[in-house]
């Protein structure tokens, strides 16, 4: 019979970005996929360019790139299915766009900089992972700090050989941070391949039903939603997220403290993700 494990404490948050601690729905990658496909030719759709999302982006590109729709519109224009060296194309367009639009949605999302005041005064330590690069995560790190939103470790998602849904970059966030087990960490997120990362790294997971990309909505679409309208959208995320197997799911960052006291709780009794 194996001895019950020992009591852990909790040590470290990481959190996602787009849709987790800024950019409420998502939109900037989505909205620069649309038009980056555009310049080739290729009609996108929001929500086919949200379906890859938390991938790595030039991942992101190549999923995109694999579906029959998208390839059959390139196969029209181009004489030919895309290659990784189209894919690398796409992805070099991509990529300056990003640049320009970033700031515009790097917007705190209501509640992410008191949550993060609120764990460190508990002694946690505050990662972060991206599927942004570390070119467009540095802009949307340096928007965010002046509003509350300063990560102690941020790892882009070309800062490791595989990104998400393997466990690079949260094991990377382990490492730089001197955690003692992966089991004391908490991965918060929007995307099933972001849980995923969570899962196969050991750690607890947390998903958000309404900020990200699973629902979509503005900030303002989702503080006009009525309850019912508010638990259809939560139905359309678990569709999406579930399958990914989150220890938790909340609508948004700013409900991660009922959690992260729970989660104490369970560690306190021995109990592992």
């Amino acid at each position: 019979m194996n001895a019950p494990a020992l009591p852990l404490p909790l040590e470290a948050v990481i959190f996602d970005w787009a849709g987790t601690l800024v950019d409420f729905g998502s939109f900037a990658p989505t909205q620069v996929f649309v038009e980056a496909f555009a310049q080739f030719g290729v009609r996108l759709t929001l929500e086919q360019a949200r379906g890859p999302m938390g991938m790595g982006k030039w991942d992101h590109i190549r999923t995109l790139c694999n579906e029959p729709a998208i390839a059959e519109q390139y196969q029209r224009e181009y004489g030919h299915l895309p290659s990784d060296d189209d894919v690398t194309a796409i992805y070099e367009r991509f990529l300056p766009m990003q640049l320009d639009k970033v700031a515009q949605y790097s917007a705190p999302i209501p509640g992410a900089a008191d949550v993060l005041q609120g764990l460190r005064g508990q002694g946690l330590k505050i990662g972060s992972c991206s599927g942004y690069p570390a070119s467009v995560m540095s802009r949307v790190a340096s928007q965010a700090a002046s509003l509350g939103i300063a990560p102690d470790c941020i790892v882009a998602s070309d800062e490791v050989p595989r990104a998400r849904p393997w466990p690079a970059m949260a094991l990377k966030n382990v490492v730089e941070l001197g955690i003692g087990d992966v089991a004391a960490c908490v991965k918060v997120d929007d995307t099933a391949p972001g849980i995923e990362e969570g899962r196969r790294a050991g750690m607890w997971t947390v998903a958000l039903l309404l900020s990200g990309n699973a629902a979509g909505l503005t900030l303002e679409a989702f503080e006009a939603l009525d309850e019912t309208s508010r638990a259809t959208a939560r139905l359309r995320a678990h569709a999406e997220l579930d399958p990914s197997r989150p220890h938790y799911t909340i609508d948004t960052v700013a409900d991660l403290p009922a959690v992260i006291a729970d989660i104490h709780v369970r560690l306190t009794a021995g109990q592992r993700p």
